[in-house]
Order: C-alpha cells, then structure tokens, then sequence
C-alpha cells in the first residue's frame, strides 16, 4: 500500500526540536520511575526476608513477579501502542505502576506483596515501548540511537535512585514509608506525561492515520508476524536480555547482599557500589549509541561489548579481597561497557517497517525481561541448593562458594550474546523503507 500523494512522509518530518527532547524525555521519566521499582529489591532485600521470613528462592520468585507481568503484557503492549494513542496508554499503564507500588507498601503478607508487584510489572511492560514509539516519530532514523541511548540513561538513573540514596531514605522512613514516598513521585511524573508529552508532530498526524489504516488492514496475525517471525528480531532480544543480565542480577536483586556478605561492606557501602552499575550505564548508553551513529555501524561495537563485558565479571567473580574502590571502578566499567545492548533498539527499529516499531521492539523488552523472569529465581534456586541454612535474625547467610556457583550466570550469558551479536544483519544505520 503506497502513501497519498498529500500524506508527508515521515523523514520529511522528524527533527531534532526543542519540543521533541522536551517530549521525549519527559516520556523517559516513566522508564526513569520503573527502573526505581524494578531495582528496589536490592536496597529492600534484608528487610523483606526479615518481615516475611523468605530465603533466596522465595526473593527471587518475588521479584520474578515484576518481570513475569512484563512478559505477559509487552506481547499487547506493542500491539496498542502502534494503534492508538501513546500519550493514552502512558497514562493509563503509569496508573497500574502506581496503584502496584502504593499496594506493595502496605503488604502484610508475601502472597499480597507478589500481586501488588506484579501490577508494578503490568505498568513497566509498556514505558521503554512507548519512549521507542514517540522517538520514532519525533525524530529521524540517524538520531534513534544517541536518544535510545539518552532515555536508557534516564532509566539507569533511576536504577542508582534505588540503591544508595533509596536506602538512605529506608534508615531516615523506614522502608514501608519510603516506597509511599515512592508512590507520591509517580504522581508527581504522571502530571508531567499529561501536561507535555504529545503523540506526535501535527505535520505527521495523517501520515500516522495512514500507518494505523495499514495495520488495520493488515490484519492482526499478519502484523504479529510480521514482528514475531522474524529471526533478526529474536537474535537482537537475545543479545539485549544476556548483556542486561548483570543489571538484574547484581544491580536489582543480588549484588548488595553478595557485597555485604563476601566482601563485609555496610549496606550504604554495598549499595553505592551496586549503585555504580548504573552510574556507568548513564554514561555508557549515550556513548554506545554516539559511537555506533559516529561508525555507521551496529554489530562491531555490539561484539566489542561483548568480549570486554566477559573480562570485567570474571574480575569480579575471581579476584579475592578486592577494596570498596577498586570494586566501584569495576561495576562501573561494567554498566559502561554493557551499556552496549541498547545498540539493537536502533538495529531492530531500522530493520523493520516504521509501522510496526513498536511491535518489533517489544521483541526485545520479550526477551530482556523474559530473561530476568526465569534467571533471577533460578540465581536464588542455585544460592539456596549449596546453603548451609544458616540464619542470622532471620535473614539466610550465604558462602562465597554459593554465589559464584550462580554467577557463573554471567560469563554464560556473554557468550550467548557474542553468538547472537555475530549472527546478525548489519544495517549499516539506515531505516528499511
């Protein structure tokens, strides 16, 4: 189906405004607010297993909830958002994340705390979606990488609000009264989306019409296909969800207790340097996504990552005695270098059809939190097949043997992603047509 003669096209159109990155990244401030709640579990670990009286296993299907939520919902997620309004959907999923987070507040039971953090999860399977959607239309194929890489920033940002500084908060309110606080800034941020974000460019509202008559046209198992049959797609998603793994499970669940436990730091300590992991994404995702723009290529700085990712988590995992510091250095560079997974949300975006964006992304949100869902319970069910059962006011201690039997995780994972880094097709950043 070929476009009216008085529809603009879409390259016509993009820019690089003012009112497009104010736009954008206000929409990233819902990725920003997910990250806090999908990394929380790091800062709150202690707490949880002390209130519910969990070990590792019941933690980690705890915090699968989230990501299970996720899972079940980006399949509808991409659908919606490539039909209707994605200022809307913003709103309405943002609603879900809030009501979730307040319910998790007041939980009095671990039955209770899985489904209000599985609402959580509901609302986080459609923020990077729709961030991906409104760049798309806002602005240019050549630009798409530096801003997946600047709203991925704002998110990593979110991901050290929830280390650190929301523990600092846990000791000053306690935890119940920091996540409450937590609610009142989703608010605060859902007044925001409503008050600036916009679906797109006014020059661009026929052309889009025309895109959503073709999708209707197209048929819904068509389209589906179209995003979910394509091989190009799923080696992006793999890659994505094996370089994010060490988000997940040394910045979100993991890494505070292993920090505190192995290595003797305090929580603060702990936590700033889990922190870090976030720090070196903030830098590392515009960085990756500038220098593959800057290269013309995506797959060379893909597999660079990869490699450079696998050295730094054997360090990490093998070196013994090892100082707040040096460790700080080294998750650091971690979140720097495996910040070069945001390099296939550009990828994938340009090697689909602009219809379906939002569809073919979510391929990769499928496989990124598809990923956390089944190995963050799975690091905890490894933790606990070693443990000793050894409980100190309530919370499992664990060995230095127990933990770097699970993060053999990792170094696992990076050599999934070399193989499906290598089997993709370069496109050379240039948007298929």
């Amino acid at each position: 189906m070929s476009l009216p003669e008085q529809v603009i096209p879409h390259s016509a159109v993009s820019s690089s405004s003012a009112r497009a990155w104010l736009i954008c990244i206000t929409a990233g401030l819902f990725f920003f607010y997910e990250f806090i709640q999908m990394n929380m579990l790091s800062s709150l670990n202690q707490d949880l297993m002390q209130v519910y009286r969990i070990q590792a296993t019941d933690l980690g299907m705890l915090s699968s909830c989230y990501f299970i939520a996720n899972v079940i919902f980006l399949f509808p997620a991409g659908q919606l958002l490539d039909r209707f309004s994605t200022r809307k959907i913003m709103l309405v999923s943002m609603g879900i994340c809030v009501l979730g987070t307040f319910g998790f507040a007041l939980a009095d039971s671990l039955f209770l705390a899985s489904v209000f953090r599985f609402l959580t999860g509901i609302g986080s399977a459609f923020c990077f979606l729709s961030c991906i959607r409104l760049a798309s239309r806002w602005f240019p194929a050549r630009r798409m990488a530096l801003v997946s890489g600047l709203v991925v920033t704002m998110a990593m940002l979110g991901g050290w609000v929830a280390q650190e500084p929301f523990t600092r908060v846990i000791e000053l309110a306690g935890w119940r009264q920091a996540i409450l606080l937590d609610g009142l800034l989703g608010i605060i941020i859902m007044g925001m989306i409503f008050a600036i974000v916009r679906d797109c460019p006014s020059a661009q509202v026929l052309y889009f019409d025309h895109q959503k008559k073709h999708l209707t046209n197209l048929g819904y198992w068509r389209s589906v296909s179209a995003a979910y049959l394509r091989k190009q797609n799923w080696l992006g998603g793999i890659y994505t969800s094996m370089m994010n793994l060490p988000v997940f499970l040394m910045g979100a669940t993991w890494g505070s207790l292993y920090l505190e436990q192995i290595h003797h730091f305090t929580r603060n300590e702990a936590t700033n340097i889990t922190g870090m992991i976030f720090f070196g994404t903030v830098i590392g995702s515009p960085l990756a996504g500038w220098i593959s723009d800057k290269l013309g290529r995506r797959k060379l700085p893909m597999l660079v990552g990869t490699l450079l990712s696998m050295v730094l988590v054997l360090i990490i995992m093998y070196v013994p005695n090892m100082q707040n510091g040096l460790l700080q250095g080294l998750f650091f560079l971690l979140g720097l270098i495996t910040s070069a997974q945001v390099i296939s949300y550009p990828m994938i975006a340009e090697s689909n059809p602009l219809a379906i964006t939002a569809m073919s992304v979510s391929v990769i949100s499928f496989s990124t939190i598809g990923g956390g869902a089944v190995l963050i319970p799975f690091f905890g069910r490894l933790m606990d097949s070693g443990w000793s059962h050894t409980l100190v006011n309530g919370i499992p201690i664990y060995a230095a043997t127990d933990y770097k039997h699970a993060m053999l995780i990792m170094p696992i994972a990076f050599v999934v992603a070399f193989v499906a880094a290598f089997m993709l097709k370069e496109t050379y950043c240039k948007k298929m047509e």
